[in-house]
């Protein structure tokens, strides 16, 4: 896409140098060591319950965007603890720690902190104690696997070939903390950016992604509305806000079904509709409001300027006025999410050395959206979902349900691949420079 900052390209794997500066073909037995060794130390007894210990304590008690104070702080200790160094607060309570050199190449890793306003349905010892939040969406699991990584990243700081950024982001939930995590320089010299999201449709020790367009954009509006209320006796004395707001819905699906490349994904959704509260009386004002979804920019830009027509002009041919607000103050649209090619083939490479290469998978295309979008757009990104489906578990719901339950065995692998995925990016990068 035209707004994705490219980077050279990525060797795929971990080539050591000689002192000629003429790399050496061994690069698959080293990467395969490398992870191997990752992997290991995750899964040690010790370094396995001090990660289960951090995520129940997080998930314990949630906090919704932009509040996720006590989920800082107890990010912020546990980098003490390893002597980590960092930044904080970014926008508001994020924070940004550095482990290697401190001097180029900069790699990125990102993981959110923030919980949904859900009441948790799971019976178990370290359910929510926040009444109303939950940690549906598995961040509480990101932000655990991300210190893990710290862990991994500072026990071998002296082998790394430039600097690690830790990114722990507040606010993805419809909040756009990365577009605030950006702003703010959190990313400033950051050659590119890796984030895992975990997927209870996956089995535990699988990964996957796909190159390009992964997770859509997304953008919200709200609509209001204006007519002559009456009684619904005499509709020709009113200017029935009820009928405008029927065509202008029937007409904004016609957006996607006869305006839309059939072969090109995009969304109209309404999703509510609020107006009077008698049978015999037609509503002087209603309010209805949805969402609008493309995988590419021009697609956003298309669907944000039709639905403002469309609403409008069915008002208007009802004799009604509307207002339409796309709420980019209170809730910024995000982009589409589109993994920058070379970044995914190189975590592709190292996912394939530390689980194998039949548990990386190729993921569809789908029409959720998220946050790490921002990052696509400023700098090189790859973004893979991490299995955590365990048979064993019965776990029946996915994201964003009160019924989330996570296989804590993915905790150790998601540590290993981001500090896998770091340390061989940076080694790469020594080799191209040499």
């Amino acid at each position: 896409m035209a707004w994705l900052c490219f980077l050279p390209i990525i060797l795929i794997s971990t080539i050591p140098c000689s002192s000629e500066g003429v790399t050496e073909n061994h690069s698959g037995l080293n990467l395969g060591s490398q992870t191997r060794d990752l992997l290991d130390s995750a899964k040690q007894p010790e370094f396995f319950d001090w990660l289960k210990r951090v995520r129940r304590r997080i998930h314990q008690h949630p906090e919704l965007a932009f509040e996720e104070y006590e989920t800082s702080q107890l990010i912020r200790s546990e980098l003490d603890s390893l002597r980590v160094d960092y930044t904080w607060p970014l926008a508001k309570t994020g924070v940004v720690a550095s482990v290697g050199s401190g001097e180029e190449p900069w790699f990125a890793l990102r993981a959110d902190m923030d919980a949904l306003p859900i009441q948790e349905l799971v019976e178990w010892e370290y359910k929510s104690k926040n009444n109303g939040k939950m940690h549906a969406c598995g961040h509480d699991v990101h932000a655990t696997m991300l210190l893990g990584a710290a862990k991994l990243l500072q026990q071998r700081k002296d082998e790394l070939k430039g600097t690690v950024k830790l990114v722990f982001q507040p606010g993805e939930e419809a909040h756009a903390g990365a577009y605030h995590m950006i702003k703010e320089g959190a990313v400033d010299n950051v050659q590119a950016i890796f984030g895992l999201h975990v997927s209870p449709e996956m089995p535990t020790g699988t990964v996957g992604s796909r190159p390009g367009p992964m997770l859509a954009g997304s953008a919200r509006f709200l609509v209001k509305i204006q007519g002559k209320g009456g009684h619904a006796a005499s509709p020709h004395m009113t200017r029935d806000t009820v009928l405008a707001a029927s065509f202008a819905i029937l007409a904004l699906q016609q957006i996607v079904s006869r305006e839309t490349d059939p072969l090109e994904s995009r969304v109209v959704s309404v999703g509510f509709i609020q107006a009077g509260e008698a049978a015999n009386v037609i509503p002087e004002t209603l309010s209805f409001g949805g969402t609008f979804r493309s995988v590419t920019t021009e697609g956003m830009s298309y669907l944000f300027q039709r639905v403002k027509q469309v609403i409008e002009t069915q008002a208007m041919v009802h004799q009604c006025t509307a207002t339409i607000d796309f709420m980019e103050d209170e809730l910024k649209p995000y982009p589409a999410t589109v993994n920058d090619e070379s970044a995914y083939e190189h975590a592709k490479k190292v996912g394939e050395s530390l689980l194998g290469k039949s548990n990386v998978v190729l993921v569809p295309k789908i029409m959720a959206a998220e946050d790490f979008s921002f990052y696509t757009q400023k700098i090189a990104a790859a973004y893979f979902m991490i299995g955590t489906k365990n048979e064993t578990q019965k776990q029946t719901h996915g994201l964003h349900t009160p019924y989330l339950i996570i296989d804590e065995d993915v905790l150790p692998i998601g540590a290993a691949f981001h500090a896998a995925v770091a340390l061989s990016y940076l080694d790469n990068q020594a080799c191209s420079s040499t």
